[in-house]
């Protein structure tokens, strides 16, 4: 289980930061990539941890595959999301830092399926998207995403 904290003066100390990254899928359609979250029952755009050896484009490509059953190409960067006052409290006593590097990416192959990470997975019409339970820190990534300014976007 895992539980966000955002503005929180509740919210338990980070003691970890970790690289993470986070894709803002879309189809040929415009319809974003969406995963109901099995940690914490909430929608989300895909993503997790970077691993040792691995480019970030790489981690990207890797964490959508692995949590949707598509394949990506990252083709550009949405925003770097390091706010210290989102932290998330895991079961094992880490509590992260948020720091996560958000791409645009293209799907180039696969078919949607779940994972241990993910129990749905869907294509969500930009329209769709306020009826989901998402929070706060992905809308912001999302709507980063389709509204985008001339630069990347970085807290």
């Amino acid at each position: 289980m895992r539980n966000d904290y955002l503005n929180d003066p509740n919210a338990p100390m980070a003691n970890s930061l970790k690289v993470a990254v986070s894709a803002l899928v879309r189809d040929a359609d415009g319809r974003i990539l969406m995963i109901h979250r099995t940690d914490n029952d909430k929608y989300s755009i895909p993503g997790g941890g970077m691993e040792v050896g691995e480019t970030v484009a790489d981690a990207v490509a890797r964490e959508v595959a692995e949590e949707t059953g598509i394949q990506v190409r990252p083709i550009g960067i949405v925003g770097i999301f390091s706010d210290p006052r989102h932290v998330i409290a895991y079961d094992d006593g880490e509590v992260r830092q948020e720091f996560s590097i958000c791409f645009g990416a293209e799907p180039i192959g696969g078919t949607l399926s779940t994972s241990s990470e993910s129990k749905a997975v869907r294509w969500v019409p930009p329209e769709e998207i306020s009826e989901l339970d998402i929070h706060p820190s992905i809308r912001e990534r999302i709507h980063r995403g389709l509204y985008p300014a001339d630069k990347p976007y970085f807290t």
